[in-house]
């Protein structure tokens, strides 16, 4: 068993690369490709299991670590770690990728091979970031996951998807280049990339204040438009209507989100405090502004777009609250939202394949002629908007009750106006689709129901809903074991996870009545 501790992190890194090798090697014939990639996914998702599974909760710092020299110079390390922040996001990115393959199975019919072995190359990229603690090898694998998503738009677009690659390639892949020599310029001065040295040095005063607050604008700004924050988002909409849906459903916002954690607060709090006014009041813009996109969309690819931005902002609030409890719940409603996301892209995937459109005004009627699909969207609409029992409910209840008591009561007003409006469009959309007169579309094609493949995936997941809000103690004193909080707002540090457990019973109470 230590072996397997002390080797498990390169395992989780070399098993879908593996397996992205074995898919390009193999004949495009059929379904093989399809087949081993999933076979793949599920290893790799069998191997996540074991960091929660084996994870020490009295234990601080990093754990399952592995820090070795890879380049004598300049000095680059292979450092690896986990720790209650990117503990359940890797165990997420684990869990997204076999129901991405699923989501693909019949909507991918041609260039399978060229398909699966991008996708583990990004799932690669993503499991990288969250796992790498030396800022090269951190850098390269962001940079690795903008290529695989690039090409994949780029090939299997639904109307313009060279188009949507190459506005996603460069809004993404530019601001990359001040995040690189802002690592350049840290290494410059300090001589070294690990994440935990330069915590330190950092923190003990010794950087120059004016160029070290450039630095971390610079990161900042490659974080913010990977999430994307407002105004930042002008690569998501086409990006939602293009991109396969195994690959938006895997990629939405985390890799940004983890990393405003990680590598800007983490680093850069001081910094962070000074612009946390200006990302707060973005992030409730960037709320409202979402929802009231999202309610006047006629495509639901693009309503979904614009949704996730409301829900983005929500996080992004969480973050720059910098609360203890903001912290809980930003990071919770970042699983949230991986796993309702994942369910609705499954879904609406269905659903396009099915019916060969995206245009909601199409639809109408299908609850009669699909009831599990109906009953399955309903659920996973009602966790997206924060149902009472749901797992949407307790993430957007901990930020808006940090909000209220550690931020501002205007904000936390004003953003639980953009969560009214996110029921408005959901609700909507679930009675465009399923309920009212049946559409001549619905009544012209065959009513094929969930098959068997596709409940295997969306049940378990509903009954995750289910249970990530009946039970969040399961997973947030994982997440409280983080390294680095947040500095904590008018409160002592010590008493901020006592609040997360008091209001976390109060979310509880509130589900049960």
């Amino acid at each position: 068993m230590s072996f397997l501790n002390e080797s498990i992190l390169t395992l989780i890194l070399l098993a879908p690369l593996a397996g992205a090798v074995l898919v390009a090697l193999l004949p495009d014939r059929g379904k093989l490709p399809a087949w081993v990639a999933l076979l793949t996914t599920l290893v790799t998702f069998v191997l996540t299991l074991h960091l929660p599974a084996h994870f020490v909760l009295a234990q601080h710092g990093f754990q399952f670590e592995i820090n070795t020299l890879w380049i004598e110079n300049p000095a680059i390390y292979y450092h690896v770690g986990v720790d209650g922040l990117s503990l359940w996001l890797v165990v997420l990115v684990g869990l997204l990728a076999p129901i991405g393959i699923v989501a693909s199975w019949n909507a991918i019919e041609r260039r399978r091979k060229i398909f699966y072995s991008l996708f583990l190359v990004q799932q690669t990229a993503m499991l990288g970031v969250f796992l790498s603690l030396d800022l090269i090898l951190y850098y390269g694998f962001w940079e690795l996951s903008l290529v695989p998503m690039a090409v994949l738009i780029a090939m299997f677009g639904r109307k313009d998807g060279a188009r949507a690659a190459l506005k996603f390639f460069l809004f993404t892949f530019i601001p990359s280049a001040p995040l690189l020599v802002a690592i350049l310029w840290l290494y410059a001065r300090t001589g070294t990339f690990d994440f935990s040295e330069l915590q330190m040095l950092i923190a003990s005063g010794g950087l120059p204040a004016g160029p070290l607050c450039w630095v971390a604008v610079a990161f900042l700004f490659a974080f913010a438009v990977k999430v994307p924050v407002f105004p930042l988002h002008g690569w998501l909409a086409d990006t939602y209507s293009e991109a396969p849906v195994a690959l938006a459903m895997v990629v939405a916002g985390k890799l940004g989100l983890y990393s405003m954690l990680r590598f800007h607060i983490g680093l850069f709090p001081v910094q962070a405090r000074a612009l946390a006014p200006w990302l707060i009041a973005l992030a409730v813009i960037g709320l409202l502004y979402g929802a009231c996109l999202a309610l006047v969309q006629r495509d639901f690819w693009r309503l979904l777009a614009f949704a996730s931005l409301s829900h983005l902002s929500l996080i992004v609030l969480g973050i720059y609250g910098l609360t203890f409890t903001g912290w809980d719940g930003a990071i919770y409603q970042i699983l949230n939202h991986g796993v309702v996301d994942g369910a609705l892209f499954l879904l609406l995937g269905i659903l396009e394949v099915r019916y060969a459109t995206s245009q909601i005004a199409s639809y109408g009627g299908l609850a009669a002629r699909l009831p599990q699909t109906a009953t399955l969207f309903v659920i996973t609409s009602l966790a997206m908007i924060g149902l009472p029992m749901l797992n949407g409910f307790v993430g957007e209840f901990l930020i808006l009750s940090s909000t209220f008591t550690g931020v501002s009561r205007g904000w936390a007003a004003t953003a639980t106006i953009g969560v009214i409006l996110g029921a408005a469009y959901m609700l909507w959309l679930v009675q465009r689709i399923f309920y009212g007169p049946q559409s001549d579309l619905a009544t012209s094609r065959p009513a094929r129901d969930l098959h068997a493949a596709e409940l295997a995936v969306l049940w378990p997941l509903a009954v995750l809903m289910l249970v990530m809000g009946l039970a969040p103690s399961i997973w947030i004193p994982a997440i409280e074991n983080r390294t680095g909080p947040p500095t904590v707002k008018g409160t002592a540090a010590l008493s901020s996870p006592a609040l997360t457990v008091a209001v976390l019973k109060e979310a509880a109470n509130e589900s049960r009545r």
